[in-house]
Order: structure tokens, then C-alpha cells, then sequence
């Protein structure tokens, strides 16, 4: 059954995992034949930027060694057919321009959002 996983709250657990656990568990579902979509909305668009580095990030005595690559993870969901959409509005909120953005993402307008869920029989909010 296709499955729409909604991400809204952006870099969960990203410092101490180094994956955000629902872009982790689509890729594992999706290696074990589930049919899923990714729609990132809110803060979470900034998910798609492509040049993203957070490497560097030190807190007090604390040094990050293996920084998050939140696009790298996306890149590789849209190369296993996952469809990886972000609500264009949450983009233009935050000052984002679509050609920063990762090659595949598709882009939906908050007011067509109803009609894009009606696509799916399960979705999940995150």
C-alpha cells in the first residue's frame, strides 16, 4: 500500500544518529519493497538543499566526526524510486531558491496539498 511519510520537524536526532530516523526508516522500508513518498514540509525543506554542510560543529569540548548528510540520504531515497516532494511555499518562507535544490525533488504548492494527499491511502506525519 503507498504510503506518504509527511517530514515537518526538521534534524531530529541528526547529531546523535547522523540520519534523521524517518528518512533512515523510508530507506530501510523501501529496501524491503514497501511503496513510499516523501513530502517535506516546514523546516524540513531545508532537507533538499543540495550543499549542505554541517561538518565543523563543535559544542564546547565535543566535536560532531561524522555530520549528518541529510541530502545525500534524499538523493539516494529519489534513487530508489521514491518520489521526494517539499511544499514550494515552506521554500519561499525560508528565502530557499528551487535551484539550490536537489535534482528530483518535485515541488507542491500548499494549496494543492488535499489533492495530493487524496494519492494515498496511508500517510504518516512525522
Amino acid at each position: 500500500m503507498l504510503t506518504l511519510q509527511i517530514i515537518e520537524t526538521a534534524y531530529r536526532a541528526t547529531l546523535e544518529e547522523q540520519d534523521d530516523p524517518v528518512v533512515w526508516i523510508t530507506h530501510a522500508m523501501r529496501g524491503a519493497g514497501a511503496e513510499l513518498a516523501v513530502l517535506l514540509r516546514g523546516n524540513a525543506v531545508n532537507y533538499a538543499v543540495r550543499s549542505q554542510d554541517c561538518s565543523g560543529l563543535q559544542l564546547g569540548e565535543w566535536k560532531q566526526t561524522h555530520a549528518p548528510g541529510l541530502a545525500a540520504d534524499l538523493a539516494g531515497l529519489t534513487g530508489k524510486g521514491v518520489e521526494v516532494l517539499a511544499v514550494e511555499d515552506d521554500l519561499v518562507e525560508r528565502g530557499i531558491d528551487t535551484d539550490a535544490l536537489l535534482a528530483g525533488i518535485a515541488l507542491v504548492p500548499r494549496a494543492r496539498l488535499a489533492e495530493l494527499l487524496e494519492r494515498f491511502p496511508r500517510v504518516w506525519c512525522w
